[in-house]
């Protein structure tokens, strides 16, 4: 399942967008769960694979909010749903993957979604390089399930419960890593939150028995991405 996020603060250009979701949905066999929100002032860090953008969000403006998720998140694919074409040269300047420009047809819609299914795709199947001590390990983004430090160590831990150690910081680690699903939820260290199993307060379980815990100054945020990412909508 693939988790969208409408950005629109016009109910009836939302309902328009999430109907060409179902509608795709249905056709190509793939489940997708919707949120939508009225612009991007609570949102703290997304967890969606898919984010489409209005561009004139009354409160803000949706390329400056697009600025910001680049911030912290550089690989969730944009597509910025516009009446303001004059924007799309700027599109490029935070990555934005495509435009689709109000009114549109579900032919043109189709089009970008089949552009972006194409990159979720790839992301799905992406694999991580480390520079070890003992030469280059690759493993699938899948089956990392955290990433912790110790000492100048970073430590890369699998889901078949072995550990890639590789010198370097949590800064560009989490760069390296590029967002959703990957969260970082204290100074040192970060979580695949395709793995979270469980969470109690500032506890979080992963699916290999491990427990990572959440800083407090991050509580809020964390819980609120975390949850949105296993279901809990926008």
């Amino acid at each position: 399942m693939y988790r969208i996020l409408i950005v629109e603060d016009e109910p009836d250009a939302a309902a328009a967008l999430r109907d060409a979701i179902r509608r795709y949905g249905d056709e190509h066999a793939e489940q997708f769960q919707v949120g939508w929100m009225r612009n991007t002032i609570d949102l703290d860090e997304p967890a969606f694979d898919l984010i489409f953008m209005d561009i004139d969000l009354g409160v803000e403006n949706g390329m400056d909010a697009a600025r910001e998720i680049r911030e912290f998140d550089r690989s969730t694919p944009i597509i910025f749903v516009t009446n303001l074409a004059q924007y799309a040269v700027q599109g490029y300047e935070v990555n934005a993957l495509d435009f689709i420009v109000k009114p549109f047809t579900y032919g043109s819609f189709s089009l970008r979604m089949d552009r972006a299914m194409e990159v979720l795709r790839r992301q799905e199947g992406r694999s991580i390089s480390v520079q070890t001590r003992d030469g280059l390990r690759i493993f699938p983004a899948s089956s990392l399930v955290s990433v912790w430090m110790r000492g100048h160590d970073v430590n890369y831990g699998l889901s078949d419960g072995s550990v890639v150690t590789a010198r370097g910081s949590m800064k560009e680690t989490e760069e390296r890593l590029g967002g959703t699903p990957f969260l970082r939820i204290s100074s040192g260290c970060i979580i695949n939150m395709s793995h979270v199993r469980g969470v109690k307060d500032t506890a979080v379980t992963l699916s290999d028995g491990s427990v990572s815990y959440i800083s407090r100054a991050n509580k809020k945020r964390c819980l609120a991405q975390i949850s949105r990412f296993l279901g809990g909508g926008a």
